[in-house]
C-alpha cells in the first residue's frame, strides 16, 4: 500500500512534475520557434541573395542542436502528461515549420493545463 502511494505521488503523472515539464517544453518551443523564424526569414535570404553564409551556418547549427533538446522536452512532457502518440508526433513536427511551433505550444499548454490529452 505504501508503495502504491509512493508510485502515484512521485510517478510520471505527478502534477508538479507535469508543470515543470510543461515549463521546459514551453521554453524550448519558443526558443526553437524564434530561431527557426530567424533562420528561414533572415539567414537563408542573406545566404542566397547576398552570399553571406555565416548567419545561416550559426543559426542552422543552433536550431539543430536546440531542436534536439526540444524533442527531449516534448517527449518528457508527453510521457508525464500521457499524451497520445498522434498528438506527440504532431507537436514534435510543429518545431520544423516556421510559426507553427507557437500555435502547437499554445494548444499543448491549454490542453495539458486542463488535464486533457494532446
Amino acid at each position: 500500500m505504501a508503495a502504491e502511494r509512493t508510485a502515484t505521488t512521485t510517478g510520471r503523472g505527478d502534477e508538479r512534475s507535469i508543470g515543470a515539464a510543461l515549463q521546459r517544453y514551453r521554453a524550448m518551443a519558443w526558443v526553437v520557434g524564434v530561431l527557426l523564424i530567424a533562420l528561414i526569414f533572415v539567414a537563408v535570404p542573406l545566404n542566397h541573395l547576398a552570399g553571406i553564409g555565416g548567419p545561416s551556418e550559426v543559426l542552422g547549427t543552433a536550431h539543430g542542436f536546440l531542436y534536439g533538446l526540444f524533442l527531449l522536452a516534448t517527449v518528457d512532457l508527453a510521457l508525464r502528461a500521457r499524451w497520445t502518440l498522434k498528438g506527440t508526433a504532431l507537436t514534435l513536427l510543429a518545431g520544423t515549420v516556421p510559426v507553427l511551433s507557437f500555435f502547437a505550444e499554445r494548444n499543448a499548454t491549454r490542453k495539458t493545463r486542463a488535464g486533457e490529452r494532446v
